[in-house]
């Protein structure tokens, strides 16, 4: 099978399954920098890079 006979047979645009585009909403980045802050302190405390 060439390309040229399998490009017609491709989907114009494929979804991988990862989030929508329009559909993030505050409570996930709110909770999203809180595990950074968290890793962050948790890393700080123990001492791994200080």
């Amino acid at each position: 099978m060439t390309a040229h006979s399998a490009a017609p047979t491709a989907p114009a645009l494929v979804r991988t399954g990862g989030p929508e585009d329009d559909s993030s909403s505050w409570l996930e980045h709110v909770l999203g920098w809180t595990l950074v802050v968290v890793v962050a302190m948790f890393v700080t405390q123990v001492g791994w890079f200080f």
